[in-house]
């Protein structure tokens, strides 16, 4: 797993974030999860790459938790088990994309 905190003072907009998913030859998608929405424990036979464009979202990834927010991104290792869970009173918003291994 990879982590990436956002250090720039000012968080990339989507546009900008979907340029780097594109120019690292990656297929995005925009995903939107309302307050307090948790998505079970599971697995990909692929790596996810996931960055918060808006809101924040709790990770548990193979037992480790952590928070990321604006601009953060993470890469889950294919079969690695995950789940996660939109924080706050507004919509989480992120952009996924998928790596074959």
């Amino acid at each position: 797993m990879i982590i990436t905190r956002w250090q720039a003072p000012q968080v990339p907009n989507k546009s900008l974030m979907k340029f780097i998913f594109e120019n690292e030859g990656l297929d995005v998608l925009e995903e939107s999860f309302e307050p307090h929405k948790k998505i079970s424990e599971h697995r990909h036979p692929f790596c996810e790459v996931r960055m918060i464009v808006k809101g924040e979202m709790l990770f548990n990834i193979a037992g480790n938790q952590f928070l990321l927010r604006e601009g953060d991104r993470v890469e889950i290792p294919a079969n690695t088990k995950h789940s996660y869970l939109a924080q706050g009173n507004e919509n989480c918003i992120s952009l996924c994309a998928y790596r074959a291994i």
